[in-house]
């Protein structure tokens, strides 16, 4: 039975040599058996699947140009004419040395991820200057290399404080949406097929779908939001400082249903404040709450609004209710 440990550098190493020894045309039986005793020792099946994996993982890079440049180098050369196809054996070789530069490549290019937990808020700064503040349960994957910035949202919210370089596009992706911009601050929150983009400052183009397909596109002046998962979305004006105050730990509400401000809330709390079904949830709230002070949150809202508040014992939801309706106290 293979014993797949952490490998070692030398197991990596012979697991290269390995896996050009096995390219080869005709592998003799000898060869195959010392191979299987080999992948006996500890670590020794886990290096050659990674040679492996990264073998497979170049034809989905290749097309890369910062890879395209790493494996370059390593070769030390430029790729060779492709009239005359290489000997067996020397082409496993070379795909050693493939496998080895897209490794490298891969590792120095690979975005580095930044998570948040449910009510936890997080400011990263870039190495290009650049800030993300990201909200609560959100993650970002960020790329930078000499001719782009790239930053996928993967969920949640983030506020991006982008420092201005002409050669360099800064580009937030999220969902089937991108955002491109150079010098400016912005705020991107992913919805289910697309996001919902403020502008602070500077300019961005907003881009919906893909390169193959056709596209919808705003421009967005400082004060403007979008929200592209609708196509004929047409930008709205905003108050910014309402928009972002998420940044700042609070949440402002002008005239906000009852129910919409819960929801908001909620994406801070891990137990829920729930609303009562029919009109109480219609009615208007206004005000500045501190993020997680939720009991700020639900006095403030029963005392205006005359509501009852109803605590779970058993998973401690919050139902807001009027007394003696659906659910609430008699």
């Amino acid at each position: 039975m293979s014993l797949s440990t952490v490998p070692t550098d030398q197991a990596r190493r012979e697991a290269t040599e390995w896996f050009a020894r096995l390219n080869k045309r005709d592998v003799p039986l000898a060869e195959m058996q010392a191979w299987k005793l080999w992948l006996d020792a500890p670590g020794n099946k886990a290096a050659y699947d990674e040679v492996d994996a990264f073998w497979r993982k170049s034809e989905g890079l290749k097309d890369d140009p910062d890879i395209k440049a790493a494996v370059a180098r390593a070769l030390g050369r430029a790729a060779p004419p492709a009239a005359k196809p290489y000997p067996r054996g020397l082409a496993a070789a070379l795909a050693v040395g493939v496998v080895a530069a897209v490794a490298g490549g891969y590792a120095l290019f690979a975005p580095k991820v930044y998570s948040t937990g449910v009510g936890e808020q997080r400011t990263i700064q870039l190495a290009d200057g650049s800030t993300v503040v990201l909200d609560t349960d959100s993650q970002v994957a960020v790329r930078l290399t000499g001719a782009r910035r790239d930053i996928r949202l993967g969920r949640g919210q983030a506020l991006f404080d982008v420092a201005h370089d002409r050669r360099r596009p800064f580009v937030v992706t999220a969902g089937a949406t991108s955002v491109t911009a150079l010098g400016t601050r912005f705020d991107v929150r992913r919805e289910a097929s697309g996001a919902t983009v403020t502008l602070v400052s500077g300019s961005v183009e907003v881009r919906q779908g893909s390169a193959a397909q056709a596209q919808q596109i705003w421009r967005l002046t400082p004060g403007q939001r979008v929200a592209t998962e609708a196509a004929a979305e047409r930008p709205s004006s905003v108050d910014v400082d309402t928009a972002t105050s998420w940044a700042s730990g609070r949440l402002v509400f002008r005239a906000v249903p009852l129910r919409a401000a819960v929801a908001e809330f909620n994406r801070y709390e891990r137990h829920k404040i729930e609303v009562a079904e029919g009109p109480v949830g219609d009615a208007l709230i206004s005000g500045v709450f501190a993020i997680g002070d939720s009991d700020s949150f639900v006095g403030s809202v029963a005392d205006l609004h005359d509501l009852t508040v109803v605590r779970s014992d058993k998973d401690g939801t919050v139902r807001l209710a009027r007394a003696g309706e659906n659910g609430g106290a008699r």
